[in-house]
């Protein structure tokens, strides 16, 4: 038996009493009786605490229209004890193990007719709600929760500058790992520890993608030993102690790259994420900015290639709200933070990719990563 409640550093009372406030404005506003918030990003960006619950149920009740609470199994409440609760009205419910939790959520919120879960609820606890709350109407929280978190406060943007900063120096030490006659694996390691040392609480992700393996962008790592000649995709990130994530890739050569097209198709690559970072600006578009870059790639004749979107948000979760592809037609406001980040893959050869992560300013794009966009060619 173990406690899985996560202790990290959380913003002051004041930041969260008025996210825990808007909230509630939220889900009345999309006609939401309550948000049934579980552990994770979403619980942790309104208490400061992500928790944990797995079979037993911790949820955050947050009604459109009185104080929140939350429902925690007693053995876990130790685990919110950092959590100003008082101060921000929340009224702590716990349960021992043969009682019912869902019943006490179901006796907190009366007979409301709709409530928001989590999007990453565990099934196992959507439908014991489903079943305690009788003929409520079940939706997901995240198209109320996103409007808060998509726009960053000044804390947050602060801490994605500390993220990127962080991982942009891990890329400033490629050198010390990356070269011919070493595995995929062996880079990889190194990486995740430098990552760790230079300031993330762990390595999220570690991609070291060389030769063909580099054509595949969620290549992870493999035992190929690069080789003399190869382009590597390194992309990597993690999250620092306020919870927010890093996400930055640059590619790179082993000496002179063997195949002659390299120069050409990575100057391509070059235009294509600075135009995409170039058309950021308060009302653009998310699927302008996407269409930014793949024009350049396409116009260049690569446009097979590119096979994914331009961008993700990022925040408390690697990926989340907004998402930089064709059919969002979401304005980007100040404060919204994602990366930038289109690719080519040839399968079989190589691919290249390029991400930054910018926040939208007043007048464009702020990148937290500042580490040269060109090609670096390492000794081999």
């Amino acid at each position: 038996m173990s406690s899985r409640s996560l202790h990290t550093p959380a913003p002051d009372a004041a930041v969260l009493r008025a996210r825990l406030d808007r909230a509630a404005r939220a889900a009345s506003a999309a006609d939401t009786d309550a948000l049934l918030v579980a552990p994770g990003s979403d619980l942790r960006y309104l208490l400061g605490q992500a928790g944990g619950s797995f079979e037993r149920l911790t949820t955050l009740v947050v009604p459109a229209d009185g104080p929140p609470a939350l429902v925690v199994p007693k053995l876990e409440a130790p685990g919110y004890h950092d959590v100003p609760t008082a101060e921000l009205g929340v009224e702590i419910l716990t349960w021992v193990d043969g009682e019912d939790p869902y019943r006490l959520v179901a006796d907190r919120l009366g007979k409301p007719g709709r409530v928001a879960v989590s999007d990453f609820t565990a099934a196992l606890h959507v439908l014991a709600l489903r079943a305690a709350l009788g003929d409520a109407e079940q939706t997901l929280a995240g198209p109320v929760l996103r409007e808060l978190r998509m726009r960053k406060d000044v804390t947050e943007i602060d801490a994605l500058r500390a993220a990127g900063a962080a991982i942009d120096r891990v890329h400033a030490r490629m050198g010390e790992w990356l070269r011919a006659g070493r595995t995929e694996a062996e880079v990889g390691a190194d990486i995740a520890e430098a990552i760790v040392a230079e300031g993330h609480t762990r390595a999220d992700f570690v991609i070291v993608g060389s030769g063909p393996n580099g054509a595949s962008p969620h290549h992870d790592v493999s035992d190929r030993v690069i080789e003399r000649g190869d382009v590597v995709v390194i992309d990597i990130g993690g999250p620092i102690a306020e919870g927010y994530n890093s996400d930055s890739t640059r590619t790179y050569a082993i000496g002179e790259p063997r195949d002659a097209d390299v120069a050409g198709t990575y100057a391509v690559l070059q235009r294509a994420q600075q135009a995409a970072v170039d058309a950021v600006r308060p009302g653009a578009t998310a699927e302008s900015i996407d269409a930014a870059a793949r024009e350049v790639i396409e116009a260049a004749g690569f446009g097979e290639y590119f096979i994914h979107r331009t961008g993700h948000g990022i925040g408390l979760d690697v990926h989340e709200e907004p998402y930089i592809v064709a059919g969002n037609s979401l304005p980007l406001e100040p404060g919204m933070a994602f990366s930038i980040e289109p690719g080519i893959y040839q399968p079989g050869r190589w691919g290249a990719r390029i991400e930054d992560i910018v926040v939208v300013t007043g007048t464009g794009a702020e990148a937290v990563n500042t580490r040269p966009h060109e090609l670096v060619v390492l000794d081999a």
